[in-house]
């Protein structure tokens, strides 16, 4: 389906897809479009494929998932691979086996994409050096998680039409969210003007390096926005309680229509999900109509499609 016409001669030539700062803009601008395509194509009735026909893909993940791994199966089987999905159950890690001898036994059965998530920083970039196959990051610890943030670009895009210019709050759970870090360098790559609201328990401490502005107060942080993206607490990732209690922080920094209020009227509400309602975001908002969090799930296979495809390309060439 990647078209080389004499106005896009242009093809990404990276092998892996490890997370995004490791990318240019050209690269994600060429994913968006590709991503983009497979929606319009998907759009009415899901389109099957043969361009991974013959083809092995191996979804590695050592931590639970439903939206992304079903979607990199689904997006994998609409291209034609044959697909393998393995947990940490199944996995001889479960055994003792260090990460670097199951990259070494998968490696022995010749895949051509590994798809790995991983509750350590840096596991699929180590992978990926022990691999002679392409490797993408479905998330590494709090480090990056790619793909999730060009589909939330691409469901930005498909509502707002473009991305440069737009106020984008990322309110919740800062500091342990690789959701977070992935959009804050891709969507400031592409222009957008990023608020990040969150308590003080939960900002990394290196967050004065990115080009953000950071509140501690929601209803300032979210003030006349274009787009608001909630982040789960990820409380198995915290060492130390960072909140007094769900309640309490529902009060301060959970996302209910008075808040909601503050931002623009025709502002898009954003989840990478899974959602906690009354936690981090009231019911009521979740499913009202500036919400676009099943648009996500829907961008989701259409993005897994076009980076499956664009590193298969890579490869054959």
């Amino acid at each position: 389906m990647i078209k080389k016409s004499k106005e896009s001669l242009y093809l990404p030539q990276f092998t892996h897809l490890l997370g995004i700062e490791k990318i240019s803009s050209q690269d994600i601008n060429f994913l968006i479009k590709q991503s983009q395509e497979w929606f319009e194509r998907n759009k009415n009735k899901p389109q099957k494929s043969d361009i991974l026909r013959g083809k092995t893909q191996i979804n590695l993940f050592f931590e639970p998932s439903t939206r992304t791994q079903s979607s990199f199966e689904l997006a994998g089987k609409r291209l034609g691979a044959d697909v393998i999905n393995m947990s940490l159950k199944q996995s001889s890690v479960a055994k003792g086996e260090t990460l670097v001898d199951t990259a070494v036994t998968l490696n022995a059965m010749k895949p051509d994409l590994l798809i790995v998530r991983h509750f350590s920083a840096g596991a699929s970039e180590l992978l990926s050096q022990k691999v002679d196959c392409s490797v993408i990051n479905a998330g590494d610890g709090s480090h990056e998680h790619p793909t999730q943030a060009i589909l939330d670009a691409l469901t930005i895009i498909h509502h707002k039409k473009e991305i440069e210019g737009l106020k984008v709050a990322i309110c919740g759970d800062i500091l342990h969210s690789r959701v977070a870090r992935s959009n804050i360098i891709l969507l400031s790559m592409l222009g957008a003007n990023i608020n990040i609201v969150a308590p003080k328990t939960l900002l990394p401490k290196d967050i004065g390096s990115y080009k953000v502005n950071t509140y501690l107060d929601m209803r300032e942080g979210i003030k006349d926005v274009d787009v608001i993206m909630m982040l789960r607490l990820q409380n198995e990732r915290m060492v130390s309680s960072c909140i007094p209690t769900a309640r309490e922080y529902f009060r301060y920094y959970g996302l209910d229509e008075e808040k909601l209020s503050h931002a623009k009227k025709n502002a898009i509400v954003m989840h990478p999900g899974p959602m906690n309602r009354g936690v981090e975001i009231d019911t009521s908002v979740a499913d009202n109509v500036q919400s676009v969090i099943k648009d996500q799930v829907e961008m989701g296979v259409a993005t897994r499609m076009a980076v499956l495809e664009v590193l298969a390309a890579g490869r054959k060439e």
